[in-house]
């Protein structure tokens, strides 16, 4: 039997804006179609380099920026991430355990922590599928395109799907 997973990628209030507003309805609407339903959850711990070099003081360990900005599913795994990507070897060991072979993604940034987590499943041996219409750049559309390009390229054309 085929296991299906959903990893919602740092889909938060403070990566809302007017380019990935319909990310949330979109993830919303996506979690009971599958199995397993996996969150990431980014926060920049004090002396990160991505609160130095990145996000000021945005994004601390519970604080508004690091909200989920829509309703997880009851069954739904979250892991706090500092990092861009949340895929750990723990992660990985956990998926194959449970079967799981094909990973479909979606959540904010496309040209960030998308694209990573991506890459990361690829070479973790687990196929990464890139649900397009439910990911968004909060830098904007021209970000968004070139992170879909920069995966078509990296993790194959057939792989970005609803574009």
């Amino acid at each position: 039997m085929t296991t299906s997973q959903l990893l919602v990628i740092d889909v938060q209030i403070g990566f809302i804006n007017e380019w990935t507003r319909h990310v949330p309805a979109r993830v919303g609407s996506l979690q009971d179609s599958f199995d397993h339903v996996l969150i990431s959850r980014f926060y920049a711990p004090q002396k990160s380099l991505h609160r130095r070099l990145v996000s000021g003081d945005g994004f601390a360990l519970g604080s508004v920026d690091t909200q989920l900005a829509f309703t997880p599913s009851a069954t739904a795994m979250i892991v706090d991430t500092p990092v861009y990507s949340c895929i750990s070897d723990s992660v990985l060991d956990t998926m194959r355990s449970q079967g799981i072979a094909r990973v479909h993604l979606c959540g904010i940034a496309t040209d960030k922590a998308v694209l990573k987590c991506a890459l990361d499943l690829f070479d973790g041996g687990i196929e990464p599928v890139v649900l397009a219409h439910a990911t968004g750049s909060d830098a904007g559309p021209a970000l968004h395109e070139a992170g879909l390009q920069i995966l078509r390229r990296t993790i194959g054309e057939r792989q970005v799907i609803g574009s």
